[in-house]
């Protein structure tokens, strides 16, 4: 194979792992606050927050009254917190868990002995 063609594969390879990789590590979304979950309670009971999403019964986001986005994470579970909520008028939704898709899952595990399959074929 000429060296045309092998410095083209090399250079496709490269582009493909660096956009994987900042695929996978850059920001997905805009950053919401981290915030203490004894900070969260206090803002509850002082009437602050507006809504809440709970993801995989740990990780809570959610916004304030003035539009302020938050995350926290529950330490323990806190089974008080839904009356809780509830009680300050709190809007409460919950989401399972995000999956990672077949092919995605495929890809990463495939990708490198692929990679080397074909570096071995082609040099």
């Amino acid at each position: 194979m000429n060296d045309m063609v092998k410095n083209l594969f090399l250079w496709l390879v490269i582009a493909i792992v660096l956009v994987s990789v900042f695929s996978n590590f850059g920001p997905r979304h805009a950053a919401a606050e981290k915030i203490a979950y004894s900070q969260f309670l206090t803002e509850i009971d002082q009437g602050m927050i507006h809504s809440v999403t709970v993801e995989d019964n740990k990780i809570i986001k959610g916004s304030t009254k003035n539009n302020r986005r938050f995350v926290t994470y529950m330490p323990v579970q806190d089974n008080a917190l839904l009356g809780q909520l509830l009680k300050n008028n709190v809007t409460v939704t919950g989401q399972e868990k995000p999956q990672e898709s077949f092919l995605l899952h495929l890809f990463i595990n495939w990708f490198p002995m692929l990679l080397l399959i074909g570096v071995w074929i082609f040099f």
